[in-house]
C-alpha cells in the first residue's frame, strides 16, 4: 500500500500559484505576488485581466541562503559598511551578489522551479512560453517605507534554465546598491525581508503599447482623476523613465455613469521602445520608433476608457488609491493588469492651512509698483526684451520684462517672480501671475532699465498694495493658520481658476465652485492657433501650415483638434470641482490678442481702441466669426455631454444689448446648446454700464449675472485699464463704480436672476468685498490666494450684518 505524500504547510511551500494567493500572503510572497494573486482571484469576474503565472516563495528564498551556507558570508561582507560612502557601498554590493549568483539552488528547488514553468507551458500551449521574471519583496509597501523599484525585472525569459538564471538574478537584487543603502537608512536587518520571485506569462507589448497608471491624480491628490502613461513597447521604459509617454487624464465619477469622460490628451515623444530580441544573456533590446509612430498616441480612446474602468474597480477592491502597470498584446490586441500596488507617494496639496508672507529684513528698493498677489519670490534676475530670447530663461529665475503675453506663459510658469515695466493690477502679467499663485509687480515703468540679468533680487508682494523690489536676496517668513474647521459663509465663495494645471490643487481651498474660467488661457497655450487658421488649414501659407500640422498631431484634423484641446481644458476645470457649479466665459480676446495667435493677422482687423472693439458676444454671431463660435459650442457640448460634466454653466461677456445677447443665445442653440437643457444655464458678463442700466431686460434673457468689475471700472470711470499712465485713477471702490454694482444687485434680486461677482476687486480690497456682502450678492469668484483670507473676512461681516439686524 503507497503512503500518501507528505502534506506540506503552506507557510513552507517553495511555489504558490497566482490562483492560490490573497493580499494577505505578502510575508510569504511579497507584495507583488500577493496582489498578483489577489486580482487574478477576485477581480477576473469583473473583467480584468491578469497574466497567470507563479511565484517562488520567500520561504524558498531563506532556504536557499541558508543551505547555500552564504548568510555569513553575506554578514560579513557588509559588516562595518558606510552607505555615504559610494565606492565601498559598490564595491560590497557588487560582492554581495556575485557570492549570490555562485550559489547554487537546491536541487529540490531547482525541480520545483522547472516543474512550475513546464506547467505553466502547458496551460498556455507552448514548448518554452516567454516569462517575465520580477521580483516581490516581503517588505513592499509598507505605510513609512517602500521597497519598490529596488530591485530587477527580466523580460522575455525562456527556457528552464534561462528561468533558473533570472530567478538568481532576482534573488541577488535584493542586494543592489540602492537597496542595501535604504535598509541601512532605515534600520531595517538585512535577513529580516525576504524575497520572493514572480514567474508570469509575458504580454506582446512588445509589439503593442504599456505602461502605468494610478487611481489618483499623484502631484495634486485629487482623488476622482485615473492618471495614465503610455509608450510603445514593454513598460520597462515608461516605468524607468527612458521615455516620455503619453498622458491621459480621466474622471471617475461620470466614468462611472457610463460617460467616456477623457479630460486630457497629451502625446510624448516616445522615441524609443523596448521589444524582443533573442533568447539567452539579451533577450530584450531597444528599437527606435518611427517618426509616423511618434506623431500618434499610442493607444486609443477605448484603451483609455477600458483601462480606467479598470484602475476604478482595482481601486473599489482594495479601498484605497492604486499605483498600477498594464500591458497592451500587439497581436491579440487584448489589455492586461500585471501589477498593482498601493500608491504611496502622491503630495496632497492641503487647503486647510492659511499662509502669510512678511519680510524679515529690508534693504535698497531698486523699483516699485503695483503688488499682485501676497507672496514674496526671490532669484536671479533675467531681462526679456524679446521672444527668442525666452529659451535662455531657467527655472527659479525673475522674469523681468515690458510687457507679457500668451506667448510668455510657459516661463512665467517657471518663474520665482515677475516684474514688469507696464500694465496695471488687471494686465494679463497680473491676471496669469495671480493665477499661477507666483508674485508679481507690474507697471514699474523702469524695470528693464534698473535690473541687469543675474542678479540676485527679492520680489515683495507682501507689504500691501505697492510692490517693491529689493536690490538682494533677502529672509522672509511664512505664517501658516490651520483653518480646518473654518465655517462657510452665506455668501458663495467661489474661485477664479484660469489654468487647468492648476485645478486639481486648487480644487482642495474651501470653495464653493468656480466662479470664472477663462477660455482665453486654454485657447492661448493649449491650441495657440487661431481658430479661422485651423478651418481654413490648407488655405494657409507653406510656413504656417507646417506649423499647424506639427500643433495638430495624433488629432484627426484641425476642427478636432481645436474642439478636443478646447473641451480637454475647460473639462479639467469643470472636473476638480465637480459637482460644484464652474461657470466658463466663452472667449473674449481683443482683435490684437487674436492678431498674435498664428497665422491670426490676416483674419484680425486693425483697430485703435480693441479694448471696447470687435471682442465677445459681438464676434460670435458675425459672418466672418460664427463658424468659429461654432467650434467652441461642439467643445462645451463635448465637457456636457461626452464627459457628463453638466456642473458646467456657461458665460457670455461683453454683451452691449439685449438684442446681441438673444442672438448669441439663438447661435448657441444653433449648435446644441441648449438653455434649460439638461440644467444649462447661460449667464452674462455684466460689465458694461448698458448691462446695469438695462438689467431688468438683461433677466429676461439669460440666467445670470456676474459682475466684471474690471471692465466696469473701466467702462464706467473713462480709464484704459492697461494704460500705467492712468492706472492710479482705476478704483473699483469709487462711488460711481459702487452705485453701478448696488443697482445690478438690486436689478438681479428683483427679478430673481442670480448674480455675483468675478473681477478683481473682492480679491485685492478687503473692504471693497465687505461692501458687496452688505449689498447681499450671492457670491463672489476670487483668486485661489485670497479665498481663505477673505472667506474668514466676510465671515465676521456676515456676523455684525446678523447682529446690527438683532438690534
Amino acid at each position: 500500500m503507497t503512503k500518501s505524500p507528505k502534506k506540506i504547510s503552506r507557510n513552507k511551500k517553495n511555489i504558490l500559484w497566482f490562483d492560490e494567493l490573497r493580499i494577505k500572503d505578502v510575508p510569504l510572497v511579497g507584495g507583488k505576488n500577493a496582489s498578483l494573486g489577489e486580482m487574478y482571484s477576485n477581480l477576473k469576474k469583473k473583467g480584468v485581466r491578469v497574466p497567470y503565472g507563479f511565484a517562488v516563495t520567500a520561504h524558498a528564498y531563506f532556504e536557499f541562503i541558508k543551505e547555500a551556507g552564504i548568510d555569513d558570508d553575506i554578514k560579513r561582507i557588509l559588516k562595518g559598511l558606510n552607505t555615504h560612502d559610494v565606492e565601498d557601498l559598490a564595491r560590497r554590493g557588487q560582492k554581495v551578489r556575485h557570492t549570490i549568483m555562485d550559489a547554487e539552488f537546491p536541487e529540490y528547488l531547482k525541480k520545483e522551479i522547472c516543474d512550475a514553468y513546464d506547467k505553466l507551458c502547458k496551460k498556455e500551449k507552448m514548448a518554452h512560453v516567454d516569462v517575465a521574471v520580477r521580483s516581490s519583496a516581503t517588505a513592499e509597501d509598507l505605510p513609512d517605507a517602500s521597497f519598490a523599484g529596488q530591485q530587477e525585472t527580466y523580460l522575455n525569459i525562456r527556457g528552464k534554465s534561462h528561468v533558473l538564471h533570472a530567478c538568481k538574478q532576482c534573488v541577488s537584487s535584493l542586494f543592489t546598491n540602492r537597496a542595501i543603502s535604504y535598509r541601512e537608512d532605515k534600520g531595517f536587518d538585512h535577513f529580516s525581508i525576504g524575497l520572493s520571485v514572480t514567474v508570469q506569462r509575458m504580454v506582446r507589448s512588445d509589439t503593442g503599447s504599456s505602461g502605468v497608471m494610478f487611481s489618483i491624480d499623484t502631484e495634486s491628490g485629487f482623488e476622482n482623476a485615473v492618471l495614465i502613461n503610455s509608450a510603445y513597447g514593454l513598460g520597462e521604459y515608461v516605468v524607468k523613465g527612458v521615455v516620455n509617454p503619453d498622458e491621459f487624464y480621466v474622471f471617475k465619477p461620470t466614468l462611472k455613469q457610463g460617460k467616456k469622460p477623457i479630460l486630457k490628451r497629451m502625446i510624448g515623444s516616445k522615441k524609443k521602445k523596448l521589444v524582443y530580441s533573442g533568447e539567452g544573456n539579451n533577450p530584450t533590446e531597444e528599437k527606435s520608433v518611427s517618426l509616423i509612430d511618434r506623431k500618434k498616441f499610442s493607444i486609443t480612446d477605448d484603451h483609455v476608457i477600458q483601462l480606467a474602468k479598470w484602475a476604478c474597480i482595482v481601486e473599489d477592491h482594495y479601498k484605497k488609491p492604486m499605483d498600477m502597470e498594464w500591458a497592451l498584446d500587439g497581436r491579440t490586441k487584448q489589455l492586461f493588469m500585471v501589477q498593482a500596488r498601493p500608491e504611496t507617494v502622491h503630495s496632497l496639496k492641503s487647503g486647510d492651512v492659511l499662509e502669510e508672507y512678511s519680510m524679515k529684513e529690508r534693504s535698497k528698493v531698486i523699483t516699485k509698483g503695483y503688488a499682485v498677489g501676497a507672496k514674496i519670490g526671490v532669484g536671479k534676475a533675467r531681462v526679456i526684451e524679446d521672444v527668442k530670447d525666452m529659451v535662455k530663461f531657467q527655472k527659479g529665475e525673475v522674469l523681468i520684462t515690458d510687457i507679457t503675453d500668451q506667448d510668455g506663459e510657459p516661463i512665467m510658469k517657471i518663474a520665482s517672480a515677475i516684474v514688469t515695466d507696464k500694465g496695471g493690477r488687471t494686465s494679463h502679467a497680473a491676471i496669469v501671475s495671480r493665477e499661477l499663485g507666483i508674485p508679481a509687480v507690474v507697471g514699474c515703468e523702469d524695470a528693464t532699465e534698473v535690473i541687469k540679468t543675474g542678479k540676485e533680487i527679492t520680489v515683495s508682494c507682501a507689504e500691501g498694495e505697492v510692490g517693491r523690489v529689493y536690490d538682494k536676496k533677502l529672509a522672509f517668513k511664512i505664517k501658516k493658520t490651520n483653518i480646518k474647521n473654518l465655517k462657510r459663509p452665506k455668501t458663495q465663495i467661489k474661485m477664479n481658476v484660469g489654468t487647468p494645471d492648476v485645478a486639481f490643487g486648487a480644487s482642495f481651498i474651501p470653495n464653493d465652485g468656480v466662479g470664472l474660467a477663462r477660455e482665453e488661457f486654454i485657447v492661448a497655450e493649449a491650441v495657440g492657433v487661431h481658430p479661422l487658421a485651423l478651418m481654413e488649414y490648407k488655405k494657409q501659407p507653406k510656413k504656417i501650415r507646417e506649423q499647424i500640422k506639427k500643433k495638430i498631431e495624433g488629432y484627426d484634423s484641425p476642427q478636432d483638434f481645436f474642439v478636443s484641446k478646447l473641451a480637454e481644458g475647460v473639462g479639467m476645470i469643470a472636473g476638480a470641482f465637480y459637482p460644484k457649479e464652474v461657470i466658463v466665459r466663452l472667449s473674449d480676446f481683443k482683435t490684437n490678442e487674436y492678431a498674435t495667435m498664428l497665422g491670426g493677422e490676416k483674419y484680425e482687423p486693425q483697430e485703435e481702441n480693441p479694448m471696447i472693439g470687435w471682442r465677445g458676444a459681438s464676434r460670435y454671431y458675425d459672418d466672418s466669426f460664427k463658424e468659429a463660435f461654432a467650434m467652441e459650442c461642439k467643445a462645451m457640448k463635448k465637457v456636457r455631454d461626452e464627459m457628463g460634466l453638466t456642473n458646467l454653466k456657461i458665460m457670455v461677456p461683453f454683451c452691449r444689448t439685449v438684442e446681441e445677447g438673444k442672438k448669441v443665445i439663438a447661435q448657441m442653440s444653433k449648435h446644441g446648446l441648449k438653455q434649460g437643457k439638461d440644467g444649462l444655464e447661460i449667464y452674462v458678463m455684466c460689465e458694461i454700464p448698458a448691462n446695469v442700466v438695462l438689467a431688468e431686460e438683461f433677466a429676461k434673457v439669460f440666467d445670470g449675472f456676474s459682475i466684471g468689475s474690471n471692465d466696469l471700472t473701466q467702462l464706467t470711470l473713462g480709464v484704459d485699464r492697461d494704460s500705467h499712465l492712468v492706472a492710479h485713477v482705476f478704483d473699483e471702490r469709487n462711488d460711481a463704480v459702487k452705485w453701478m454694482v448696488t443697482h445690478a444687485i438690486k436689478m438681479a434680486k428683483k427679478n430673481k436672476c442670480k448674480i455675483g461677482i468675478c473681477g478683481q476687486g473682492p480679491s485685492d480690497h478687503p473692504d471693497f468685498a465687505a461692501f458687496l456682502v452688505e449689498q447681499g450678492i450671492d457670491s463672489m469668484s476670487l483668486n485661489p490666494d485670497t479665498v481663505i483670507k477673505t472667506t474668514l473676512m466676510i465671515l465676521e461681516k456676515e456676523k455684525k450684518l446678523k447682529r446690527k439686524k438683532k438690534r
